[in-house]
């Protein structure tokens, strides 16, 4: 009885797998299953259990498999990635709030439930695999994205992220390479794109002043406009100048020679200015606009976080709203708009950007990976720019023990501290 059980049961399957209509439906449900040999359970990952200071980075092998929420979400394998200035300042509690919030809205979870925390913000790997709804990623394709602040980072053997923060990686660019750029390259085309209502066919001959122009965000953000037919000035230290120009800067004013808002005032006023300094750039800034002509001032160094990690979420909100509403109408006023700009997480943007680096519009400056001890297959990158000066400091600057995840390098994305916000 037991072997005609069997008999019948195989033949069903083999009925199953031979009728058209079910056979095109399989794949799609064996994808709810691990398509490893071996069902994984923890991967190795570099993990913070508390805010604080170097000490509290440690190296978990037993850190949990990432695993598939939603449909449209997708497995990649870290094959590098990418520290930035903001993964520093999360280490100590940097916009904790307002991070909370966004991965709790509900407030459902009981507080530090984000711990442990994987940091990294820059990943290039494959993807391992995908979710029902993903239609334009199949398991081994090379990508690339920029992990938003709230999610788990790229400091790991494996991430999950949503398809749509997700784009096929440039062609020409190796991983270590690639994932030098996706944080900081998304943060520029969010301010000058998004906020600053920049397009490939509205950017020739506009003027564009940009402040703290040797960081990450500037460096991009100097190509990227450039590429699209604009005028470029940019401030920056002597030793940077010969550096930008080479990227196509029109006009290089040193912030070390003295104040900088003398020789801006003697040239043409501007058509937009992203300001990556903050401070009292506010205060002479928006003067070098062009009045009543749309010309806009965007800065990536708002207190927003400071404010929600100050005050709590619903006080700090209100705090930045009214902040940023009186400075919007005061400008209005005289003609200019002012706009706070953020990082926005897109795999489109990354399409963008990703044409752009194998047409050759952009460059990248890498420097050397660091192994980590623990992976098998990937690489961490290390913002060499976290000061925001192309001054050389590494990774191992910032985390004093060091950084070794074995296998997975790390790449050290230019970045600099507008980066944090």
């Amino acid at each position: 009885m037991t072997s005609l059980k069997r008999l019948v049961h195989s033949r069903l399957l083999l009925h199953l797998n031979e009728s058209p209509g079910v056979h095109s439906s399989l794949p799609r449900f064996g994808r709810l299953l691990s398509t490893s040999s071996r069902c994984r359970t923890v991967m190795p990952a570099w993990v913070i259990d508390k805010y604080g200071s170097n000490e509290v980075l440690r190296f978990n092998k037993n850190a949990s498999f990432p695993i598939i929420n939603y449909p449209n979400e997708v497995i990649v394998k870290v094959f590098a990635a990418g520290l930035n200035p903001i993964d520093v300042a999360m280490r100590g509690g940097y916009g904790a709030a307002t991070l909370s919030m966004k991965r709790d809205p509900l407030n459902i979870k009981q507080s530090g439930s984000e711990f442990p925390l994987v940091l990294g913000r820059d990943v290039s790997g494959v993807i391992m695999e995908c979710g029902l709804d993903v239609k334009h990623f199949r398991e081994r394709d090379e990508v690339w994205a920029a992990i938003p602040p709230w999610k788990q980072g790229s400091l790991a053997e494996f991430v999950v992220l949503s398809a749509n923060e997700v784009s096929h990686k440039p062609k020409c660019l190796s991983h270590i390479e690639a994932a030098a750029i996706p944080y900081v390259a998304t943060t520029a085309w969010s301010a000058l794109v998004n906020t600053g209502g920049l397009r490939r066919d509205n950017c020739a001959n506009k003027r564009i002043l940009i402040l703290g122009g040797s960081g990450g965000v500037g460096t991009f953000a100097v190509q990227m406009v450039k590429a699209w037919g604009a005028h470029v000035t940019v401030t920056c230290s002597q030793n940077a100048e010969r550096f930008l120009r080479g990227l196509g800067a029109d006009h290089v004013v040193d912030y070390t020679a003295g104040p900088v808002e003398e020789p801006l005032s003697a040239l043409e006023k501007f058509d937009l200015i992203l300001d990556n300094v903050g401070g009292d750039t506010e205060r002479w800034a928006l003067k070098l606009l062009k009045p009543w002509s749309g010309a806009k001032y965007v800065t990536l160094v708002t207190p927003f976080m400071q404010n929600t990690d100050r005050l709590g979420v619903a006080d700090g909100m209100m705090q930045s709203a009214a902040t940023v509403a009186r400075k919007v109408l005061k400008h209005l006023m005289k003609g200019v708009h002012y706009r706070w700009g953020f990082f926005a997480p897109s795999g489109s943007a990354l399409d963008e950007i990703r044409d752009m680096v194998d047409a050759k519009q952009t460059s990248i400056d890498v420097p050397p990976p660091i192994s980590l001890l623990g992976t098998e297959s990937s690489s961490v990158i290390v913002p060499a720019h976290v000061d925001g000066e192309r001054n050389g400091s590494s990774i191992s600057t910032v985390w004093s023990g060091g950084i070794s995840l074995a296998g997975c390098h790390v790449v050290t994305a230019a970045a600099d501290r507008c980066a944090l916000q």
